[in-house]
């Protein structure tokens, strides 16, 4: 995952153990959700704000020919030995319009600054059908806005209208006390895919218990 400053980069080598299979239970449904929802394919698939490529093989598994890109050099020598990756801003792709059959966006909606202004870019390198997933952090119930102390009774409050940057969260030990992130509320997030020209098609929820911590969805450019 990449922000505009690549503030993953003095934590590389952190997030590539903290995202490795021994991610367990939580990297499993990442990957059964992404796979659900992007299918089967013998395309390129664009795997942006690819991080430490911890998904690649994911993507690779359904039949596409995955390609990552990242601001974070750090993250990227973990990516380079799981798929070919470039150095780039998720906001500005280096790929011509209509360039591409697919793309994914894996946790990473939190990680930078415009999440509207990256679907819109991805939106601009599909082809028409060509298919965009995204999967992250549900954005009604994860960020630091909710209190997950409790995992039986989740606590939401008004910070969820908040969009700015913010190192504050329940959990000391997690990914945001490291690098922070940034909020994109569901109204927001499904409005920024529809005006890059991509229609809804599914959308899909998963959690280990009652409160879903994942939302994803699956889109194909007009």
């Amino acid at each position: 995952m990449g922000t505009t400053t690549a503030a993953y980069d003095a934590h590389a080598d952190w997030y590539n153990d903290f995202m490795s299979p021994a991610a367990g239970e939580y990297l499993r449904r990442v990957h059964a959700t992404l796979g659900d929802l992007l299918g089967q394919g013998d395309g390129v698939c664009l795997d942006v704000c690819c991080g430490t490529g911890a998904h690649a093989r994911a993507v690779a598994g359904l039949g596409w020919t995955s390609v990552g890109v990242d601001l974070s050099a750090g993250q990227l020598r973990h990516a380079a030995h799981r798929l070919p990756v470039a150095v780039a801003d998720a906001a500005r792709l280096p790929f011509a319009d209509g360039a591409l059959t697919a793309a994914v966006c894996v946790l990473a909606s939190t990680d930078v600054p415009d999440y509207g202004a990256v679907i819109a870019d991805i939106g601009r390198v599909l082809r028409p059908g060509g298919r965009f997933v995204h999967l992250g952090v549900h954005p009604c119930f994860i960020g630091a806005f909710a209190d997950w102390s409790d995992r039986t009774r989740v606590a939401v409050d008004e910070r969820y209208a908040d969009r700015q940057h913010t190192f504050e969260t329940w959990n000391p030990h997690g990914v945001r006390a490291r690098v922070g992130g940034w909020h994109i509320p569901l109204a927001d997030l499904l409005n920024a895919v529809t005006a890059a020209g991509l229609r809804l098609e599914r959308v899909a929820e998963s959690g280990s218990g009652g409160v879903p911590d994942l939302f994803g969805l699956a889109a194909v450019k007009h």
